[in-house]
């Protein structure tokens, strides 16, 4: 009797927070290795369904880095990074369409085999417009992006759709462009406001000390984690996440979360839970919160 009173008692804790976020924003990014998991893909999935079964209208953006590069492979082209970013030419760019679509079509298949109500917007939907990246060398089509046209996805959001972004973007002369998966998601949340930005990560978030778990700082505010990535304690592969979460506070989201995917039901556990468990990255006027991640 007692497991059965403490998930009631958890159905409880929950209430303030559905109550909050009904109608409001999330903005999800999902990719790299993780999304690779069939068993942290299903959770991250369920979690994103229970999301919009709640009210919230969920914004999922996802990746393909691994796939893309295991299809050229494949092919036998050879994948060029430069400074990070992937060198997308002709053929690269045939198949990262390809990668990607096939990617967003089995995500919104399976969102919709947890009984959720999920569309899939692609790149060539004149949604995210793109100019070409500007580099000193040549990135081939690779945009960035100048503007995101909200009305198919405020239509399919209002219509409790999870709608799910492939991150590619089209110019003026309708060119399709590769983009950064991040720089998708935080763009969207920034048009729209976002009450949140996730980012799904497989480090439990932020932390003090080096590959320490114990050490994982729960809430920072703007000017902490500007102060952390000065002293080198926020490093590498933390540093474009962390800011990331900056520019879009800066844009008007309200809060940002870096979370562990691979812990089952991160999602439900950070943002309904009074005791989070990644790193929420707060604005400095924000109230300060005892230990809430909501």
């Amino acid at each position: 009797m007692e497991k059965f009173i403490q998930k009631a008692n958890v159905l409880v804790e929950a209430i303030p927070y559905i109550h909050e976020f009904r109608k409001k924003v999330f903005v999800i990014k999902y990719g790299g290795s993780i999304l690779e998991d069939e068993r942290i893909r299903k959770n991250v999935l369920e979690d994103i369904v229970f999301l919009s079964f709640v009210g919230i209208r969920t914004i999922l953006v996802h990746g393909g880095g691994p796939h893309i590069s295991a299809r050229l492979k494949e092919k036998g082209i050879s994948a060029k990074f430069y400074n990070g970013i992937r060198v997308t030419d002709n053929k690269t760019l045939a198949i990262v369409g390809e990668e990607l679509e096939k990617l967003n079509q089995r995500i919104v298949a399976e969102l919709q085999s947890y009984r959720g109500d999920a569309v899939g917007v692609k790149g060539n939907e004149n949604v995210i417009h793109v100019q070409k990246k500007a580099s000193d060398a040549d990135l081939g089509f690779v945009g960035t992006i100048n503007r995101v046209e909200k009305e198919l996805i405020a239509k399919y959001l209002q219509h409790g759709n999870i709608t799910v972004v492939s991150p590619m973007g089209i110019c003026v002369k309708n060119q399709v462009y590769n983009i950064n998966a991040d720089e998708v998601a935080g763009a969207i949340a920034t048009a729209f406001h976002a009450e949140k930005l996730v980012l799904l990560t497989n480090v439990p978030g932020v932390l003090l000390g080096e590959n320490d778990p114990e050490t994982l700082i729960s809430t920072l505010k703007v000017h902490e984690a500007v102060q952390l990535i000065e002293k080198g304690i926020i490093k590498s592969g933390m540093i474009p996440k962390v800011n990331s979460c900056l520019e879009t506070l800066a844009g008007g989201v309200h809060k940002a979360h870096i979370v562990d995917a691979r812990l089952k039901h991160a999602l439900l556990l950070e943002i309904f839970m009074d005791q989070g468990i990644g790193t929420q990255i707060i604005k400095p006027e924000a109230i300060e919160e005892e230990k809430v991640q909501g």
